[in-house]
């Protein structure tokens, strides 16, 4: 799974830490592997939607088998349903059964002793209910009811009639009876009838559709694999189908029609990604088909759903947005991985959810390296280390975590972020060749079943003749990563350099790290390999002419904080002759802090002219985007990436530093960038402008609140209203707040909240606040810094309409406070 919160990264320490405080409690308990009473066999579904209602009606026939012990019951989880009839199938007959449900599981007598050498298929008649289902969710699956119907009766403007489910963690039972546990896999059947307008997608293949003469139609969706029930999905809109293959497998992307013509620029790379990951695995594609679909108000980011991932609708993107480059591509990569890793082979345990999304996270490294350079794959490597080392509270976590308060709070930085990091570092020390057969092993062992992570280790260990537990216990049993404080000391009457590597983690906990230490002599790099293993290790090198730089983890690779001592002509030489991304970025992070230093200033000057663009991010971001008068010297060079930077993402960034000198002279390439094809680049155009001249700025955000704004440029059009417009602009931000999608209303709520307080009119001020707090519930049970931010704001309002002497208003903002 993509999360929504590793889309929008600087939301996700916050919330993820906030999810593991609130339920302390429950970390005294160990979370076992579930126990396996009955195995799954086969599924076989046929429901209908009720749209009015919200309701699906559902008749299922689940085979199972006792696992091993001999039973007359069966236990399934059914959350919030209607249970109708429960029987058993005897020679082919319903046979009615009795049964006890409470709401959440549903335990059937059955009519005899079942062995575990016998399997038997009992039906059940029931009904869904899903929004009257009271489940909680979680920072990476905001809601957790399973099926969702998206504006069902058409109410709701510019908005799509779907339906769509979503079964991770375990909300499949709530649209249909099953033991909803990641450890158990069934082939599956779904017989599905929706209206005839709308098409429909499922796992597996479509075996059957046939019209019913009644506006419906009845779709027959078959899976013959067996997978997890979490996996189980369908999905109803009014969707345009861009085909595409893979070999002889259907690859489809199923988008809103008005996307159909951009679909592939979307999601195109889906079938070479298919070949690089099935070459590299040694393991073809799975699967007899693949495809994704894109979901209205979906509650994370994506669901690698068996032969079938379901995305959010933000990955949409007309063309002028991708003209910003295409922010689909990464996540259509690691959901994709996902089918090898999570749907080929499960995860048995939440514990070891990190051997399905740390591979995904893995992917995001692989395929960019693969298809744009290594330089790609490393800046994505070095920016999912840095969202890990975010929040300090992530050192305090196991990475397979057998102690924690709720099960959705495995999905974080760590079994993404430093999974899939710790994966990268493990393929450096072993090889490139042993890794992926080692993958290989794995997947071909344990295809169509679930697996722990110490089965990974096992698959590790056959290909490669080493004993890897000190690996494991290191870092899938252990928490946290080296905080390394390095310092150099050079003998030149010797003709020797000793490097001292102490480890400071306040933990205590010393970590074994194989690691390269690049000696640059005279032009020539020599490579050592050292084990750093001690709270203080010294390593010592001879040579005949001081090193130019000692390059202490020169593949830069390694999990770690550091404190690396060296000079600025060391950190000068890295950059032109180290050259990795992480080395570069290594030098930029130091020149910024010492930009007295004329050597430091040019370095920063030539990194933001340098070759790949993501330099020259990464230049721009650490100095800050503030102008002061030290700053002068960076002005010719920002005027220039203003006006031509070939990334419009650059470009627009240098724009916006640029507005923060304040300078009149620069306001026509504000001006004129406003009219950028890219939305990008227009939007920082008009954030610099609003610096300037915040009259013209309101005056152009009006007309283009009208065009149909997307990604920066429609949060800067909020931003820019909000904070200079007037109470007539109030129709204007309701409107486009009620277009943004999640992630825009979160960096553009706090001005609009602080606009409320210029509006008079009581009607318009009661629909913008019931809109500012519908988004405050939508995310009360996990976006906790959202809901403080919009709960203080409101207050500040309401303090305010009191002072002016409109009580009314103060006392409804008040109630709503208080609800």
């Amino acid at each position: 799974m993509k999360t929504l919160l590793f889309l929008l990264y600087s939301f996700a320490s916050f919330i993820t830490v906030h999810a593991q405080d609130s339920t302390k409690t429950g970390l005294s308990e160990y979370r076992a592997t579930a126990t396996k009473l009955h195995d799954l066999v086969h599924t076989k579904l046929d429901v209908k939607l009720d749209y009015d209602k919200a309701w699906l009606y559902g008749n299922a026939w689940i085979t199972v088998k006792p696992h091993f012990y001999a039973t007359d019951s069966l236990i399934l989880d059914a959350q919030g349903m209607d249970i109708h009839q429960v029987a058993v199938l005897v020679n082919g007959v319903n046979k009615p059964l009795k049964f006890d449900y409470d709401g959440e599981v549903l335990k059937i007598h059955l009519d005899r002793m079942y062995t575990g050498k016998e399997s038997y298929t009992v039906y059940i008649d029931y009904t869904a209910k899903p929004n009257e289902l009271k489940v909680a969710g979680s920072a990476a699956i905001i809601e957790a009811k399973g099926l969702y119907f998206i504006n069902p009766k058409g109410t709701e403007k510019n908005k799509p009639i779907q339906v769509w489910t979503q079964g991770e963690s375990q909300s499949s039972s709530a649209w249909f009876p099953t033991i909803d546990r990641p450890n158990q896999k069934t082939t599956e059947e779904i017989i599905l009838t929706v209206p005839s307008k709308y098409v429909s997608l499922s796992n597996g293949k479509l075996v059957s559709s046939k019209d019913n003469g009644n506006g419906t139609r009845t779709d027959y969706w078959k899976m013959d694999l067996p997978h997890a029930p979490y996996l189980f999905f369908f999905g109803v809109g009014d969707y345009a189908i861009v085909k595409d293959h893979y070999k002889d497998k259907e690859v489809n992307y199923y988008v809103e029609k008005e996307y159909e013509s951009v679909a592939r620029r979307i999601f195109g790379n889906t079938p070479e990604m298919m070949a690089f990951f099935s070459k590299t695995l040694g393991v073809d594609f799975p699967w007899n088909k693949y495809a994704q679909m894109t979901a209205r108000d979906y509650v994370s980011g994506a669901m690698e759903n068996t032969t079938a991932t379901l995305h959010s609708s933000t990955l949409q993107q007309n063309a002028r947005e991708l003209t910003d480059g295409n922010r689909a591509e990464r996540t259509v990569g690691h959901e994709l991985f996902h089918q090898w890793f999570g749907d080929l082979v499960t995860a048995e345990s939440w514990s070891n959810i990190t051997l399905n999304e740390s591979f995904a996270r893995f992917s995001e490294i692989i395929w960019p390296a693969y298809k744009y350079g290594k330089q790609e794959g490393d800046a994505v490597a070095y920016e999912q280390l840095n969202q890990y080392l975010s929040d300090s509270a992530y050192s305090a976590l196991d990475l397979v975590r057998f102690y924690y308060a709720s099960r959705e709070d495995v999905f974080d930085a760590v079994s993404y972020n430093k999974g899939g990091l710790i994966l990268n570092m493990l393929k450096n020390y072993l090889g490139d060749s042993a890794f992926y057969k080692s993958l290989n092993l794995y997947l071909t062992t344990k295809k169509f079943q679930s697996a722990e992570a110490q089965e990974l280790r096992l698959a590790f260990e056959a290909v490669t003749g080493q004993d890897l537990n000190w690996f494991w216990n290191e870092w899938y049993y252990g928490s946290g990563q080296p905080k390394f404080d390095i310092d150099y000391v050079y003998d030149d009457a010797a003709g020797r350099a000793t490097v001292i590597i102490r480890q400071m983690q306040s933990s205590g906990k010393i970590f074994r790290i194989p690691t390269a230490i690049d000696v640059y002599e005279g032009g020539v790099k020599t490579r050592h390999q050292v084990w750093i293993q001690n709270a203080a290790d010294t390593f010592t090198f001879s040579y005949k002419t001081r090193p130019s730089l000692i390059n202490v983890d020169g593949d830069k690779i390694l999990v770690c904080v550091k404190q690396d001592n060296k000079t600025l002509d060391n950190f000068l030489y890295q950059y032109e002759h180290a050259g990795l991304y992480r080395d570069k970025m290594e030098t930029i992070l130091y020149c910024a802090k010492h930009q007295t230093e004329p050597a430091a200033r040019d370095l920063l000057l030539k990194a933001l002219s340098d070759p790949f663009y993501k330099i020259r991010q990464g230049a721009l971001d650490a100095l800050g985007y503030k102008a002061d008068p030290s700053l002068a010297y960076l002005e010719p060079t920002l005027v220039k990436m203003a006006a031509g930077d070939p990334n419009k993402v650059d470009r627009g960034l240098a724009i916006f530093f640029l507005g923060s000198f304040k300078n009149e002279k620069y306001k026509s390439i504000f001006l004129a960038a406003t009219n950028d094809s890219s939305y990008s680049v227009a939007g920082r155009g008009l954030e610099a402008l609003a610096l300037l001249d915040s009259v013209k700025a309101v005056e152009l955000a009006r007309k283009m609140a009208k065009e149909d704004p997307r990604g920066r440029l429609v949060r800067v059009i909020q931003t820019v209203l909000s904070t200079y417009g007037n109470e007539s602009d109030a129709v204007l931000l309701y409107d486009n707040f009620e277009a943004m999608d999640a992630g825009s209303r979160m960096f553009t709520y706090q001005p609009y909240i602080k606009y409320l307080t210029k509006i008079k009119n009581a009607d318009q001020l009661k629909r913008s606040v019931d809109q500012i707090v519908d988004f405050r519930e939508k995310n009360r049970r996990n976006m906790k810094m959202i809901r403080s931010g919009i709960d203080k704001g409101l207050k500040a309002v309401a303090e305010q309409k009191a002072a002016d002497g409109l009580t009314e208003q103060a006392a409804y903002i008040t109630g709503l406070l208080n609800r």
